[in-house]
């Protein structure tokens, strides 16, 4: 998003999108990416040779990905989410795991996609020890054609799919705060299967939750009143409790996030703690999802006694 379109740090795109001074959606996507791809290889060495053998550690690196629904019933639009998928994940895990990119990226991307020498293609293949997954929401996709020229191309064109958040004017969920975040908690159980059956590594969701706006006329005790988030990670939690039955190497769960705090391009109006944070005064409050998590945490699943546990257990 920093390099494609500009909406995020450090604001670089193509003149024609008309969000920034300077950049190129059509290479420089592709250059950041191909730079972070091979600064984690050289990491992932080092910690492997100079580190590993006394410290017993691992290293992963976390992808942020939807899932995707095709928007008709059409080949067209299945094949869309297959392209989508290898774009999103496949442009980091493909190289991380097979040592290059996907082949639909370099037949569609051509030049503008970076190559990897012999020697970083070795360094990358399996320099990753799990994978993380950043999830919150999940799109529908169909099938694009080509309709622009060649001084107009950017990262999200070439993989010739539209994304829409509705069917025949239905959302494909509910909508959190923020206008790309639509709850659609099934959506974890596909992105970790997929990734599983894919990959074949541990995984650890590392980001997933729900944004309020922050409603700075709101009292206090209704801040702190968000019964949409228990609902939320309950149904998410759902939902990976199904992959992990199904034998789904889930490792750990990370809601996103502990605390209120500063969101990228929303700032402060934006709030997705399980904590309430005072701007001002910078005290923290705990909503009521955080008082939901520390009694799910602290029950086995045999316990029947929790006024929270049936939002888990007790689905059909």
């Amino acid at each position: 998003m920093g390099y494609n379109y500009g909406h995020f740090a450090p604001r670089r795109c193509s003149s024609w999108i008309k969000n920034c001074t300077a950049g190129n959606s059509a290479t420089e996507p592709y250059i950041a990416a191909h730079n972070v791809l091979l600064s984690h290889a050289t990491a992932f060495d080092i910690y492997k040779t100079q580190y590993q053998e006394k410290q017993k550690g691992n290293i992963g690196i976390s992808i942020s990905v939807n899932w995707y629904v095709p928007l008709r019933d059409t080949i067209e639009d299945t094949n869309a989410v297959q392209r989508i998928l290898e774009f999103q994940l496949g442009w980091f895990l493909e190289p991380l795991t097979h040592g290059d990119y996907p082949a639909v990226m370099r037949e569609l991307v051509g030049s503008r996609l970076p190559r990897f020498t012999n020697e970083q293609e070795n360094k990358l293949t399996k320099a990753c020890d799990f994978i993380g997954i950043n999830h919150y929401t999940a799109t529908y996709t169909a099938a694009a054609n080509k309709t622009w020229d060649s001084n107009h191309i950017d990262y999200f064109r070439d993989s010739l799919t539209s994304l829409t958040s509705e069917r025949d004017g239905i959302p494909i969920g509910p909508r959190a705060a923020s206008e790309w975040l639509y709850i659609v908690p099934p959506g974890i159980y596909h992105v970790v299967k997929y990734v599983q059956q894919k990959y074949k590594l541990p995984i650890f969701i590392t980001e997933n939750g729900m944004d309020d706006s922050n409603n700075a006329s709101l009292p206090l005790d209704q801040a702190l009143s968000d019964s949409k988030r228990i609902q939320f990670h309950a149904d998410y939690l759902y939902y990976l409790a199904a992959a992990i039955r199904e034998g789904i190497d889930i490792r750990g769960y990370f809601a996103w996030s502990l605390l209120d705090n500063f969101e990228w391009a929303s700032g402060y109006t934006s709030r997705f703690g399980l904590y309430f944070v005072d701007y001002i005064t910078l005290k923290r409050y705990p909503k009521a999802s955080a008082m939901w998590f520390k009694e799910f945490l602290s029950r086995s699943s045999q316990s029947a006694n929790s006024k929270w546990w049936p939002l888990i257990c007790s689905r059909k």
